[in-house]
Formats: C-alpha cells, sequence, structure tokens
C-alpha cells in the first residue's frame, strides 16, 4: 500500500503547527491539542471579455471548490469579480460573497452567491485590471482580520493584463507601462500585508510569465522555507482539473503533504493511505453527486464516527457531509490503508467519488557521535535517525520525501564546522534510503573541551525538528569503556532483547555506569540492569537485555509489526557523568502469533496423518465393498430332486450390495429375474460364498450349501468366481454351511453395518 489517496479540498484546515520555537524541541502531537485553525481567503474571479464562456464556468466552480472545500468551520471567504472601468460609472470589482465564516450556514451562502459573477458586457468594461484586483483581494484579507491567521489569495484569471482602455492609469500611450508599475506596487503592499497569491490560469493560453511574475510578488515565507511552500501559478484545463489544482495549491500553501487518490464511480471502495508520521490530517471525497454516502473504515477493519468524537485515541470531525464535498477530519489518526466506500441510489452514480489526502506530521530525529568522547584528530562517525514521535523507525523514502539535513559541529577552540549527512548508502553510510543520515568529521586539533554535534530535519508538511548530541574532548585513551553488542532483534511485546557490554576498566578504582535507553517513547523500550559497577582491573563481558513494553503499550498502531527505534547510552557516573557510549538500537517488535502460527507444524502434521488414515480407511472399505459386491455369482434354481431349473448371473448390487430378484412363475416354468425390492436378494460373504436375504432374515449361503426359497424351489450357487480383494478381521457372526433360516438378531452385525 501502499499509499492510496485522500483528497481534500480545503485543506488550511489541516494546518497545525509551523515551526517550533527556536532551540526547543516540537511538542509531541501525542502530549499536545491539535486544532484546525481558521485561514482568511479571498478569491478574485476574472470577468474579462477575453475569458470564453466554458473558461468562466471554470473559474465559477474553483470559487465554490475554494470555499466549499476548507476543512475549518472558522474559515472565513470573500469572493469578488474583476475586470475593468474603461468608462465613467464603471467599476473594476463586482463584490459578490461578503467575508462569510465557513460554518454550515456560510458554506451554503456561498454556494449561492458564487452564481452572480458573470462575464462582462461591453457596456460594463471588458479589460483586466490586475493590480485593482490585488489591492482588493488584500484589504478584503487585512482589514479587520487576525494578522496571525494565514492569508491567501487566488487569483483566477488567463494572467493578460488589458487596461490601456483604463482612464485610471493616464495617458492612452503609458497606460501599458503604467499598468505594469501598479501591479508591482499592489504586489509589493501584498508581501508586507503577508498576503500569499496563487494565480490559477484558466483560458487556452494563460499568460504563465505574468502569473509567475505575480506568484513572487506575494508573501513569499511559508511555514518553511522549502520550494513546495512557494506560492506558484497553476494552469487549469478545465472544470474537471479545478479540484486536483485547488488540493496541490492548499499543500504548497501550509506545508501539508498531499497525495491524490483513486476515483470511482459508486457503489465502490476507494483505498487510501495515512502516513505513520500524520499528526493531524483529513480525507476528503469529492462524491460529485450529494446523495452519495461515504463510510469510513480504519486500517483494524472499524467503522470510525463521522460525528465529533474520539475513537480509539483519534478525534473526528466530519464537514461538509451533506454537500458534494466531505472532510473528516482526524487528529492523530491510525496509520495505514484506510477504505472509503461510496454507495449511492438508482440515478446517482454516474459521476465518479474521487478521495485523497492532506496531512501534517511531525518528524523526529535521533542523532549520535561516535565515539561520543573523541580525541583531538580523531575522525567521528555522525549518525542522524528518522523516526516517529513515538519512536518508530521510518525507513519508506515517501514519508520523507523533500527531506533537508542540516548539520554542524561545534565546540571549544574551534569555529563551526558543517557536517554533510546522506542516506545515499556510500561512504560512511551502511544502507541507501533506510531512514539513517550519517557523516563523519575529523575533530579539530585545536579542540580542548565540550563538543556538540546538531543536526535540523526540514521537509514539507512535517514540522521541523532540532537535534544535538554533546561530549567532550577526551585528553587521551579513555581508561574505562563499555562498547555494546546487540544483535539484530526480532520479539514480540513483552519480549526482550540479550546483548554484550565489552567492559574495560584500567584504573585501581571501581566505576559505576548507568545504562538507558533513550529517543523513544517512555516505556516501550527499557534496559535491564540499568546500573553496574565495574570492579577495579575489571575486563570482560557483562550481559544487558533491551526489554519490550507489553501489548497494550502498543494499541492498534502494532498491525504487522513495528521497528522500534532508541539510542543504547553508558554513562560513567564515577567520572562526571562522561558519556562512554551512545549506540543506535533497532528492535522489530511483531504481534504475538497465534495458536496456528506456534503450532502450525503439529496441525500439519496431525492433518496429513488424517488425511492418511482417511485414505486407509476408505480404501479399506472399498475392499470390504467390493468383497461383497454379487456381480458375477450364478444363481441356480434348484428342484426337490436337486435338478437346475434355472440359472441367473448376478449383476452389481445396490448401494448395500444387495442384489434383488424374484422367483418368476414358481409352478410352471420358474426363473430368477432381477427386480427392484424384490422379495429375495444376494450378495457376497467375506468367508466365502454369499449371504441370501428372505424377508427379514439374513441367511449363509456356502458354496456348496442351499437356501429353501419356496415349498419346492431352493437357491444353490453355481461356478461362481471369486470377489477380488482381500479382507483380513475376524467375522463372528457368520453361520457358515448352515442352510436353515436365522432371526435378524442371529445375523452378522458387521456385516450389517456393511
Amino acid at each position: 500500500m501502499r499509499r492510496a489517496a485522500i483528497s481534500v479540498l480545503g485543506t488550511a484546515a489541516v494546518f497545525v503547527s509551523l515551526l517550533a520555537p527556536a532551540g526547543q524541541d516540537p511538542v509531541p502531537a501525542a502530549d499536545s491539542e491539535p486544532v484546525f485553525p481558521a485561514v482568511n481567503y479571498a478569491v478574485a474571479v476574472d470577468e474579462s471579455a477575453s475569458l470564453a464562456a466554458e473558461d468562466m464556468k471554470a473559474e465559477k466552480a474553483a470559487a465554490k471548490r475554494i470555499a466549499l472545500g476548507d476543512v475549518s468551520s472558522s474559515s472565513q471567504v470573500t469572493v469578488f469579480g474583476f475586470a475593468a472601468a474603461e468608462k465613467a460609472g464603471q467599476r473594476v470589482v463586482d463584490p459578490v460573497c461578503p467575508r462569510t465564516t465557513l460554518d454550515a450556514a456560510g458554506r451554503e451562502e456561498v454556494g449561492g452567491c458564487v452564481d452572480k459573477l458573470r462575464k462582462r458586457k461591453e457596456s460594463e468594461g471588458t479589460g483586466t485590471d490586475l493590480p485593482t484586483a490585488i489591492r482588493q483581494g488584500v484589504d478584503d484579507l487585512t482589514d479587520g482580520s487576525d494578522a496571525s491567521v494565514p492569508r491567501v489569495l487566488f487569483l483566477l484569471t488567463d494572467g493578460k493584463m488589458d487596461v490601456e482602455d483604463s482612464f485610471k492609469y493616464g495617458d492612452p500611450s503609458h497606460r501599458a507601462a503604467e499598468g505594469e508599475r501598479q501591479l508591482k506596487l499592489a504586489l509589493k503592499e501584498a508581501a508586507e500585508q503577508n498576503v500569499q497569491i496563487w494565480p490559477l490560469g484558466f483560458g487556452p493560453d494563460p499568460d504563465k510569465k505574468q502569473l509567475d511574475q505575480i506568484a513572487a510578488g506575494g508573501y513569499q515565507k511559508g511555514c518553511v522555507e522549502l520550494p513546495s511552500a512557494t506560492p506558484k501559478a497553476h494552469k487549469v484545463s478545465g472544470a474537471k482539473d479545478v479540484g486536483t489544482t485547488l488540493e496541490k495549491i492548499f499543500a504548497a500553501a501550509h506545508c501539508l503533504r498531499h497525495e491524490e487518490g483513486p476515483s470511482k464511480r459508486p457503489p465502490a471502495t476507494l483505498e487510501i493511505g495515512i502516513s505513520p508520521l500524520a499528526t493531524v490530517g483529513s480525507i476528503v471525497v469529492d462524491k460529485g453527486d450529494p446523495e452519495v454516502k461515504i463510510t469510513y473504515i480504519d486500517p483494524a477493519g472499524d467503522k470510525v464516527p463521522t460525528t465529533s468524537g474520539t475513537y480509539k485515541n483519534s478525534r473526528f470531525e466530519l464537514a461538509g457531509g451533506s454537500g458534494t464535498v466531505e472532510a473528516l477530519k482526524i487528529v492523530d489518526p491510525l496509520p495505514g490503508t484506510w477504505k472509503v466506500k461510496a454507495e449511492a441510489p438508482e440515478g446517482h452514480r454516474s459521476l465518479p467519488v474521487a478521495v485523497s489526502v492532506l496531512w501534517q506530521g511531525e518528524l523526529r530525529g535521533a542523532i549520535t557521535m561516535d565515539p561520543p568522547s573523541p580525541q583531538a584528530g580523531e575522525k567521528v562517525t555522525v549518525t542522524m535517525r528518522l523516526q516517529t514521535r513515538e519512536g518508530y523507525e521510518i525507513k519508506d523514502p515517501r514519508d520523507y520525501e523533500g527531506l533537508r539535513v542540516r548539520s554542524e559541529l561545534t565546540g571549544d577552540g574551534f569555529s563551526p564546522l558543517a557536517l554533510d549527512l546522506a542516506d545515499n548508502g556510500k561512504g560512511s553510510d551502511p544502507e541507501a534510503s533506510d531512514g539513517s543520515f550519517t557523516g563523519t568529521v575529523t575533530i579539530p586539533e585545536d579542540a580542548d573541551g565540550a563538543l556538540t554535534v546538531s543536526a535540523t530535519l526540514t521537509a514539507s508538511g512535517l514540522s521541523a525538528d532540532t537535534r544535538s548530541e554533546t561530549g567532550e574532548v577526551a585528553p587521551g585513551e579513555l581508561p574505562v569503556k563499555a562498547p555494546l553488542e546487540l544483535p539484530a532483534g526480532n520479539t514480540h511485546p513483552g519480549g526482550t532483547v540479550t546483548g554484550t557490554l565489552d567492559v574495560s576498566n584500567t584504573t585501581d578504582s571501581p566505576h559505576t555506569l548507568r545504562l538507558s535507553i533513550a529517543d523513544v517513547k517512555d516505556g516501550l523500550l527499557s534496559v535491564e540492569p540499568n546500573e553496574i559497577t565495574l570492579k577495579p582491573g575489571e575486563q570482560g563481558t557483562r550481559q544487558v537485555t533491551v526489554k519490550v513494553s507489553p501489548a497494550d503499550a502498543f494499541g492498534d498502531r502494532l498491525g504487522d509489526g513495528l521497528d522500534l527505534s532508541g539510542t543504547f547510552t553508558v554513562v560513567d557516573t564515577t567520572d562526571d557523568d562522561r558519556r562512554l557510549e551512545s549506540t543506535p538500537v533497532s528492535v522489530r517488535v511483531t504481534p504475538e502469533p497465534g495458536i496456528w502460527e506456534k503450532y502450525w507444524w503439529a496441525f500439519v502434521s496431525g492433518a496429513v496423518a488424517i488425511a492418511l488414515a482417511a485414505v486407509a480407511v476408505v480404501a479399506w472399505l472399498g475392499l470390504l465393498r467390493r468383497r461383497r459386491d454379487p456381480y458375477g455369482l450364478v444363481l441356480q434354481l434348484v428342484s426337490e430332486d436337486g435338478t437346475v431349473l434355472n440359472e441367473h448371473k448376478a449383476g452389481h448390487g445396490n448401494n448395500k450390495q444387495w442384489y434383488e430378484f424374484a422367483v418368476a412363475e414358481a409352478h410352471r416354468s420358474p426363473r430368477i429375474e432381477k427386480r427392484a425390492h424384490g422379495p429375495y436378494a444376494v450378495r457376497r460373504s467375506r468367508e466365502g460364498g454369499a449371504v441370501v436375504r428372505k424377508g427379514g432374515n439374513r441367511i449363509p449361503l456356502p458354496v456348496r450349501g442351499q437356501v429353501q426359497l419356496t415349498d419346492t424351489l431352493s437357491l444353490t450357487l453355481g461356478g461362481t468366481p471369486p470377489a477380488t480383494g482381500t479382507v483380513r478381521g475376524t467375522y463372528t457372526g457368520a453361520r457358515a454351511g448352515r442352510t436353515h433360516e436365522t432371526s435378524p438378531s442371529q445375523g452378522s452385525a458387521y456385516d450389517e453395518f456393511l
């Protein structure tokens, strides 16, 4: 999965926090209260004559999507049209939607007032006065608004400024130049008022150069200094392209991650992926038709609530459920593959349902310097490992796409040194794209005291994180050492991984060492013992155990398994808490196997044994059935004087292997005829010969014996070949050689079973 999409339209609503204050670690999302803050929007829609009717339609659709797609009920929006004032009495701006709060009622109002936008008539002024439109947008965003709320101006136009007929720009021969000058001044004002401008170009050939100029002229500093957070111009191909374009702009404007998902007609189930880094996000569904009903299913297979509330440590809130676009806001979402189930009644299934995700997360790092107390001139290895806020390893490069890592070494006696940390599998980096950034640096010869190595992670959609590791320049070879050897761990919740410390104490006094695991959520990993004392002159190994917390600590996030990452540290408390060891440790934690996983071999062995036994029984029963099949028996009717009156060859019997027959014309021309449900039946006997069923009695018929059928007729066996197959065993109920009748209770119970 790997990762599907979640489509969102009003992205600013999942904007949580931008940068942590300098020098402070960001507060984990799990310990803070993420909110969906408001964003102030202004939407300027070009109504000039240069736009075709279909482009005007696309602009109106975009304006509605901007207003209706926002996932915060506290955001505000104004919408106005613009063209140019070319005669007295004309005006540049057409206000259509005053500042409106995007609660449920506000969304309905905006959806209606946007329909007032229209292409200008010749008598109304048909040029394109971009400077005035930008000034109007800046004024709408700043007048009486909170400066701490993000300000975003969407400029929907074909990008072709046309003020040559606008008398306000002076002499006709200088109007084009004056328009360019006024545009620069308007953009400067926007930048000073922290207004980002995101131009959307409509029409077959928008002026890309002009649009790029406008995007670059407004406020440029977003949540982090990354290219993706910088306003850019976008060309919109038509109404169908509006949604995806706006989602990308929303995400970039607020440092959110955007992942576009699948699109299908209902009924359908669409899969989307949420990163383990996400602390807050929004699954937005463009339903196309308000009659489409959406159900959300989390990676654990549970249907989540769409009303405001908490479920399984996540908070949910649905916005816009009655419209064509809805968004499920989630705080601390369960990572993995989500399912969006779309259902619709007949007559409302023609439009596709699209789904995508906008999310913001928190990427943390754990930094180590090896050795932590190096000597001057010694080379050290610095590693920055990527983690979630709980300490789970991040190894999928897509989760940290666009990441920047800046690192430096500072200390007493030398100027700061920049470090190059890379995850490319080259040089000191052991493996490419594994989420660990590694580099080396040589400690300057004039270093004589404290050392600090630091690294800052910066990525779009992820809060910046700065980590540092302190050490001290060692005057010479350290007298106490305790390097760790820990095998790659694979265990279950509550399990352990055992390693060894190769300890060395060359002093003549005992040293107490404190052991711990940092850079992981409290309780997930621990070490035992947490303190050891080395005797004077001790050389050898000490066993240490890394213990994983019970399953309850992981909740529903364990899934198929997690990689826990931490930093194993050893501090010499006897030597002013000198850090002797700082080593990354990684433990793979998988769910406790069920009975099948534990004992599958026993189940398989048992199943094989049962199958073999069943085959043997079936074969044995088959032999028994063949042994008693009457096929081929030669039945003879014999008179009182021993004359054979009729001879009849028996066929295969029924399911009980009885061959049923009757005696026809017993007093004239007696003969044996096959007859279903006849008064007589015969089958072979396992001792040889046959068994005759007469009425309710079973009578043995030996090879040279006879059974009385009527007062004057008896049954004997002619030259009958034996049945194939051999059956071993003891038959206790046979009456071999007897010719008189017996009662049912005297017959063979075993034979009856067969």
